[in-house]
């Protein structure tokens, strides 16, 4: 019952977030760091703290969460269920956890980072191109990251409550089990979002590299003939731990693309217009600052950014995977894990966002590589590394797709033949390869899929499910608790509120 994994960028991806720090001013390191910790801190507070022997025994009787399962409502101690607050594992038993907390950080930020974070330069875009206007953008970048740390520790925090071991067991024992498809479906169709911008960028990236060898392969032919011959191949493998060590390389590759966008960026190689980059490039991909600078923020194009924001921070539905697997895993713990992770986070991103925009302003692709001179040796290597990065970690997200899918339509286990794997396969890559041909955007990919499935998962789905296990808890549930779940559910309607503006300006 466990929602698939839509990001899978592996370790050296919390060594680039740190490289990436030194383009940073000092200010924006402290303020940033204390902006993702500021909503954690009421999490915090949150947290009835243990009771005494006495009181402990006075109340063992009395329901503290009621839970609805398939036989019906159940109820558990009050001792129970405080200790789960504070401590996970099963229904309030210490967890068996043996992660520690920099491994936990460590993991956490290689499934927030990946390769849709090079979309964000054309979000700023979207609303300015002057170089200003990535100052209320890095504000932007900060604040929905912060959110959105909030909402992650939040998940943790309702499996000690509820006992849960995935999101959609923390929806069934919260909500029900009669609307758990809800949350099941979204994970589901939120990967298929994921493979489709993977083949978007392997298509670009590879039409790219064949012309930088004086090869001429249009987008098409080069997405059609990878897909056939590589990735159609992979995705049939019953056993895909051998493509384990490639990630390794693959985060390798990734480091390499941000340090290469930051020497380009300071160097100011795409800065005269004369240059044989610049002239190498076509016109609609070329450098081009204007006056829409911070004040452009606040049109609705924005909301771009925002929603493209949305599906770059998504990790949401591995939240109980992490709670589950940290030693000792306090809340106390659990929120530093949550804060540092995501403060890595949002630095790493505003600092690509930033040299991106900053170097070509309001004509920042949606894949900023696309924006890069095929004559570019540095840049060549970039491309190169990430699409070394993409063709070995696209079937484990194809896998997670299809095994969603088929939990989707009930299909048992044992029902599950070689055969019957395999037509799917056939069935959603070729779906997936045909809307790619289609679709050449990937910026419209990122913020049409943050402002519906995104806002969903990380804002909408954590308050739904944190207000009806608060309710169930009855006089169990601390004031805190009870005044927290106006916080979330004021964060689940900004969430709506975005995904419906979004939406309308993805489209538009």
């Amino acid at each position: 019952g466990e929602c698939p994994s839509v990001v899978f960028v592996q370790h050296l991806d919390l060594i680039l977030a740190v490289a990436s720090l030194q383009y940073l001013p000092a200010s924006c390191q402290t303020s940033t760091m204390k902006l993702s910790l500021l909503l954690l801190a009421v999490s915090v507070s949150a947290v009835p703290r243990a009771p005494s022997h006495s009181s402990a025994v006075q109340q063992a009787t009395k329901p503290a969460f009621v839970k609805k399962n398939s036989q019906g409502w159940t109820s558990s101690s009050l001792t129970a269920d405080v200790q789960g607050v504070s401590r996970g594992g099963d229904n309030g038993r210490p967890g068996d956890g043996t992660a520690t907390m920099s491994n936990e950080m460590f993991n956490l930020v290689k499934g927030v980072l990946g390769v849709g974070v090079l979309s964000l330069p054309a979000g700023i875009a979207a609303f300015g191109n002057a170089r200003s206007a990535a100052i209320p953008a890095a504000a932007l970048i900060a604040s929905i990251g912060a959110i959105a740390a909030y909402n992650f520790s939040l998940l943790g925090r309702l499996c000690a409550i509820t006992g849960a071991t995935s999101y959609k067991s923390a929806w069934e024992l919260s909500v029900g089990e009669s609307t758990a498809w809800i949350p099941g479906s979204s994970c589901v169709i939120k990967t298929f979002f994921a493979i489709l911008a993977y083949s978007m960028v392997l298509g670009d990236t590879f039409s790219a590299l064949f012309r930088t060898f004086g090869l001429s392969v249009s987008r098409e032919k080069a997405l059609i003939g990878l897909t056939v011959t590589v990735l159609l191949p992979l995705c049939m493998l019953k056993d895909l731990a051998s493509l384990a060590p490639f990630s390794l390389a693959g985060i390798a590759g990734m480091l390499y693309t941000a340090v290469a966008m930051a020497i380009r960026f300071f160097d100011k190689s795409y800065a005269n217009p004369e240059s044989a980059f610049v002239l190498d490039m076509a016109e609609n991909l070329k450098p081009a600052l204007g006056d829409k600078g911070a004040s452009a923020v606040f049109s609705s194009n924005a909301f771009i950014l925002i929603c493209m924001l949305s599906t770059a921070y998504m990790a949401h539905f591995n939240a109980p995977k992490f709670y589950l697997e940290l030693q000792d895993n306090t809340i106390e713990r659990w929120n530093t894990v949550v804060g540092t992770s995501y403060g890595i986070s949002i630095l790493f991103f505003i600092g690509i966002a930033v040299m991106g925009f900053s170097t070509f302003g309001g004509n920042c692709n949606g894949f900023i590589l696309n924006n890069y001179s095929t004559k570019d040796a540095l840049m060549g290597f970039s491309r190169v590394a990430v699409a070394f990065a993409l063709v070995f970690t696209y079937p484990l997200a194809f896998v997670g797709c299809r095994d969603g899918l088929l939990e989707m339509m009930q299909v048992p286990k044992e029902e599950r033949t070689d055969a019957k794997i395999n037509n799917l396969t056939f069935v959603i890559l070729g779906v997936v390869t045909a809307v790619a041909l289609k679709v050449t955007d990937l910026s419209f990919i990122m913020a049409f899929g943050g402002a519906t499935l995104g806002n969903a998962l990380i804002y909408v789905y954590p308050a739904i499910m944190f207000r009806s296990a608060v309710k169930s808890m009855g006089d169990a549930a601390t004031r805190a608790q009870k005044m927290e779940v106006h916080l979330a559910m004021l964060f689940a309607a900004i969430g709506i509120g975005f995904g419906v503006v979004g939406t309308k300006q993805a489209f538009s």
